[in-house]
Parts: C-alpha cells; sequence; structure tokens
C-alpha cells in the first residue's frame, strides 16, 4: 500500500504544550499505596516513595499530574492529609468503597512530584465541599505567609509556598455516581463562585471546569453550554473525559476509535465557541482533556472486590500490542487538536489503567501501553503542522472512511528536526510512506523506531517486555523526500534532520 503524505513548513495548527503529555494519580486502587508510596519496599526511600517507580515516572516523561482525583475527589477533606501523619483520621471513601488512611497528603504528594519533575494539576472537592474550601486550600498551598492558611503550610514544613498553578473545579459533577452530583445550573453557579475566590486569593493560578463525564452523558452538550453560561468569563479551561475499550474483539473497529476521539473534540470546540459568540467574548476556551485512556480489560474482576479495604487492586488493565496501537492513535489525536487542547492527563499513571505496574514488595515495570506516551512525551515538542495524507480507507462498524494510517507532523527548531507519529492500521499490508516537506531542507534520517510484528494480544510482564520500541532502517532521505516503510499494524517514530 501506497501513502503520500505533504507539509508545508508554513501552515502551522499550534504550539504543542507540554502539559498535553500529563497523567493523572486518584487515590483508588494501589495507585497511591503500594504503587508509588510503599515504606517497606527495598527501593523505598526516606519519605516511603519507590525509587524504581520514580525512576519510571522520569522515564515517561509526564510534565503535569492532576491529583487527588477523579470520584475520589467529591468526598476528599484535603485538611485530612495535612499535619503530623500519625494524627491523620482513616477515612471511608465511597466513591470506591474503600478504606483512605490519608498516609500521603498534599505535603507528601508534592514533594514526590517535584522529585519526579512533575508539576501538580490540584482538583478542589465541590461535591461535599464548596467555595470556602477551595479557597482555604489555594490560600494554603499558594499565598507566602501571614495568613492562618499559608502559616499552618509553615508550620508543617513548607516554608515556600507551592505556587499550583492549574487547578480543577471539581469532577464529574454530571454523574449519578458522583459525591454531590449537580445539575448544570448548580455545577454552573458553584464552580463559578469557587473560581472568583480562588483567583482573588492567587490571580495567577488557571481554572478547569467540569464538562460532560463523556460524550454519551444524556446531557452532553447542554451542560457544556450552560456551564460555560455561568463560568466563561472566570475560568481557562473546560475538561472532557473519555475512555476506549474492544469488548467487542473487532480489531477494524477498534482502532478506529481515535476517529470518534477527534469528533469529540471538535463538537465540544463547537460549543464552546457557541458560548464565545453569545457571551460577544474576545476569549478563547481551551480544553483539557484531562481523562484518557482505554479501560475495559479489569470490569469482571472488579465486579468481585469486597468493600471496605485498604489499596484494593481496582482497574489493573493489563494492557496489549493492539491497546498500544491503540493509545498511539489517541496521542496523535490530541496532538491534531493542540490548538485547542492544551492539558490532557492519560488516566492514570500507576497500577491504575496505567503504563506502570507494581507488585507490591516486588518489581515495577512497563506496560506496551508505555513506549507510544513515553516516546510522544519525549520528541513530540514545537509546533504541529497541518498535512495532506493520501491513503487508502477502510469501513467498520462504527464508521466509515477511516485511514489506513494515523499520523501527525511535528517541526521542532530547537533541534532542527521534524518528528513524525505514525500508526499504521492495516493487519496485513505495509504501508510506503512517501513524505513531501515544503519549505524544509532535509539532511538525513537521525531515527526510525518502530513497535510491530506481535501478536495483537501480546503483553508485557514482570522482568519481560517485549512490546517495546525496535530500530528499523527502511527510512531514507533522498532529491529531499523522506521514505519509510510502516510495517503492518505498527506505532512509527520518524525523525528527520533539517538544516
Amino acid at each position: 500500500m501506497k501513502a503520500k503524505m505533504t507539509v508545508n513548513k508554513a501552515f502551522a495548527i499550534s504550539e504543542i504544550d507540554p502539559r498535553i503529555y500529563g497523567s493523572f494519580l486518584e487515590h483508588m486502587g494501589r495507585a497511591v499505596y503500594s504503587g508509588i508510596y510503599e515504606p517497606d519496599h527495598e527501593t523505598a526511600d526516606t519519605k516511603g516513595f519507590r525509587e524504581d517507580v520514580k525512576a519510571l515516572v522520569k522515564e515517561i516523561k509526564t510534565p503535569i499530574i492532576r491529583y487527588p482525583g477523579g470520584n475520589f475527589l467529591s468526598g476528599y477533606n484535603w485538611e485530612d492529609g495535612i499535619g503530623p501523619v500519625e494524627g491523620r483520621p482513616k477515612r471511608l471513601d465511597l466513591a470506591w468503597k474503600t478504606v483512605e488512611t490519608n498516609e500521603v497528603g498534599l505535603h507528601e504528594f508534592m514533594t514526590w512530584a517535584k522529585e519526579v519533575g512533575s508539576e501538580v494539576n490540584m482538583a478542589v472537592n465541590l461535591g461535599t465541599k464548596g467555595i470556602d474550601s477551595a479557597r482555604n486550600i489555594v490560600e494554603y498551598c499558594n499565598h507566602p505567609k501571614g495568613s492562618y492558611w499559608s502559616d499552618l503550610r509553615r508550620q508543617n514544613g513548607a516554608e515556600a509556598p507551592f505556587k499550583i498553578k492549574t487547578w480543577c473545579l471539581g469532577n464529574e459533577m454530571d454523574g449519578p455516581w458522583q459525591i454531590g452530583a449537580k445539575t448544570a445550573e448548580e455545577y454552573g453557579r458553584i464552580a463559578a463562585e469557587a473560581a472568583k475566590v480562588m483567583k482573588w486569593v492567587d490571580p495567577e493560578i488557571e481554572l478547569v471546569v467540569c464538562g460532560s463525564s463523556h460524550a454519551k452523558m444524556p446531557t452532553f452538550a447542554s451542560w457544556e453550554a450552560t456551564v460555560l453560561e455561568h463560568t466563561y468569563d472566570h475560568v481557562d479551561y473546560l475538561s472532557l473525559h473519555h475512555y476506549f475499550g474492544n469488548p467487542n474483539n473487532d480489531l477494524k473497529s477498534y482502532l478506529a476509535k481515535s476517529v470518534g476521539m477527534d469528533n469529540f473534540i471538535k463538537s465540544v470546540v463547537a460549543i464552546c465557541d457557541y458560548i464565545k459568540a453569545k457571551k460577544n467574548s474576545k476569549k478563547i476556551m481551551n480544553l483539557s482533556f484531562d481523562e484518557w485512556n482505554i479501560w475495559y480489560h479489569s470490569h469482571a474482576k472488579d465486579s468481585k472486590n469486597e468493600p471496605w479495604q485498604q489499596a484494593p487492586p481496582i482497574l489493573e488493565d493489563i494492557y496489549n500490542f493492539e491497546d498500544a496501537l491503540l493509545l498511539g492513535c489517541l496521542l496523535i489525536t490530541l496532538l491534531k487538536n493542540s490548538d485547542r487542547v492544551k492539558i490532557a492527563c492519560l488516566a492514570q499513571l500507576v497500577n491504575v489503567i496505567a503504563p506502570i505496574m507494581t507488585e507490591k514488595g516486588g518489581p515495577a515495570w512497563r506496560q506496551a501501553t508505555f513506549y507510544p506516551f513515553m516516546q510522544a512525551a519525549t520528541h513530540g515538542h514545537g509546533t504541529v503542522l497541518r498535512h495532506n495524507l493520501e491513503v487508502a480507507t477502510y469501513d467498520c462498524d462504527e464508521m466509515n472512511a477511516v485511514p489506513y494510517v494515523e499520523s501527525i507532523v511535528i517541526h521542532n527548531p530547537e533541534k532542527n528536526e521534524a518528528i513524525i507519529f505514525a500508526v499504521n492500521r492495516s493487519e496485513n499490508e505495509t504501508v510506503d510512506l512517501a513524505v513531501e516537506l515544503q519549505g524544509f531542507e532535509l539532511t538525513n534520517v537521525l531515527e526510525f523506531s518502530e513497535i510491530s510484528g506481535h501478536d495483537i494480544k501480546q503483553i508485557n510482564e514482570k522482568n519481560n517486555e517485549p512490546v517495546a520500541p525496535t530500530t528499523s532502517k527502511e527510512a531514507t532521505v533522498k532529491n529531499n523526500e523522506l521514505s519509510a516503510k510502516l510495517q503492518p499494524l505498527s506505532w512509527n517514530v520518524v525523525r528527520v534532520g533539517l538544516k
């Protein structure tokens, strides 16, 4: 199969915000306890955090982590996680029917995040709490000194403010499963008032307001419009959430789900721009896709969990090669929409539907989805360029005219290189890709790596990670044109040097 890609240096979509490679850690399952934190582990540091996990988090290069939830957030008292650990209460977490010990709280998490090189996207409880709690936590975290909450932070060991820039106003507040779920009017009002006082405490912060929990909610679109009617002037981002799965074991439809993600993003952009026009505003509302991932493998197992355990295994999906391919397609889709999607959080980071897995008392390892994310976060910086791709398409149960190749082109002027991420969706055919990069003078292929040649159900396990990139020599530069062979069912990264 042949494919022709045409790119022009002058036709840019957007500069990439590095936060598009963000992630998420919620107090649920083994994400925190026996995930990032396990005091008895042989690699634990003096604070109880696993050094082997820290190394993998640094390797995946996520610049921002949303915390502490998630559904957990809507019943969480942030004050439970400050002060001496021995005095902290154990609470019933109604969201996941577990017991929260509060051993890891605000200070501990902020210290850990700094050590792994990530900013924190802090979320405030608008389920059981409200505007008073929201303004207090901003004061505690960000005000220098001289007030009750800022001086309490200093008393608790952090003299300098945390300076958290990005904050979420609750979580999935339209969901009937949510503690303190609200109508769009109810949420819009409390979110607007919380936003006002939070920015009065610290005018430098940015705020994310909740969109629909997913695109199939019965209130989708009307929820966004109503919430933005109340909050448009006070917030900076609208959130999107969506998870993907392959319960019918239909590979063609599964790998096409990124097209649905693209349609979802464009629908939400249209809603934002409708409110912009209605308000006659000059402000552009950007998006935070702060929950996205593949989630379906663990449903049957999770239904058997006994309630009120401490850190039981929940949502521990074991990812395979086909999941890695779809994750690559989803990353490409986020980058295609980088003009409006400025923040995205892979949900989640460790153990809970995560690229990193751990064994309690044992090793940590990279799941099949680890490498596409890591490679994108490592190399996907600069400006996304528009490109025209001529390639064959296919029809499937969920949609028609799905291109066999999902691709994106990025220009990184700081490194004098162009980067192509591409997924070949074809099960049987190699794609001969010809790329014309107009406005550039190509020098050589800096790197061509691929993940290919595996059974679609192949997984990575502890001490055995077969689903990983390998180097290919099937890419060349000749007469200022790039040629590359994309193997059947493959994730590909091509980096080309530029003069």
